[in-house]
C-alpha cells in the first residue's frame, strides 16, 4: 500500500480512470466498498480491474480527494464528501448513511488538552439499528 509521503498530492493527475471511479461514487449515497464501486465502475469501463479501482481510491482518500471509512464493518468503505461529517452505521447489515449535524471541534480542542497531541481532525462513528431493520 502506498504511503501519504510517497504521493504528491499536489500534482494529483485525475485521469479517465480516477474520475470515472469518482464521478460513481459521488453518484451513490450509499458509502460502497471498493468492490461495491468496482462492480460500478466497470459497466462503464469494462477492463479496468479491481487492483486499479483499490489503489486509485488509496490515492484519492490519502491526498483528502475522498473519505475512506475504516471504522466499524469489516470491509472499508468510500465517501465522496472528505469534509468532516458524522456516519451512522447499522449494527444488523452494516449500512452506512450520513448524520446531518454539524461536526464539535470542541471535542479536538479538548482531546488536544487530554492527550497533548495536535489534533488534525476527527471522526466520529454512530452506531444503531437502520428503519429496514427494525
Amino acid at each position: 500500500m502506498l504511503e501519504l509521503d510517497q504521493i504528491d498530492c499536489s500534482s494529483l493527475r485525475i485521469t479517465k480512470q480516477r474520475q470515472l471511479i469518482l464521478d460513481e461514487l459521488m453518484s451513490v449515497k450509499s458509502h460502497p466498498t471498493a468492490d461495491e464501486l468496482y462492480q460500478m465502475v466497470r459497466k462503464r469501463l469494462p477492463k479496468i480491474s479491481l487492483g486499479t479501482v483499490y489503489r486509485n481510491l488509496e490515492i484519492m482518500s490519502d491526498c483528502g480527494v475522498i473519505q475512506k471509512l475504516d471504522i466499524g464493518g469489516t470491509q472499508k468503505r468510500f465517501d465522496a464528501n472528505a469534509e468532516t461529517h458524522y456516519h451512522v452505521r447499522c449494527a444488523k447489515c452494516g449500512k452506512v448513511d450520513d448524520i446531518d449535524m454539524p461536526p464539535d471541534r470542541s471535542v479536538e480542542k479538548e482531546a488536544g488538552k487530554l492527550s497533548k497531541y495536535t489534533i488534525i481532525r476527527h471522526r466520529l462513528e454512530f452506531t444503531g439499528i437502520c428503519p429496514a431493520c427494525k
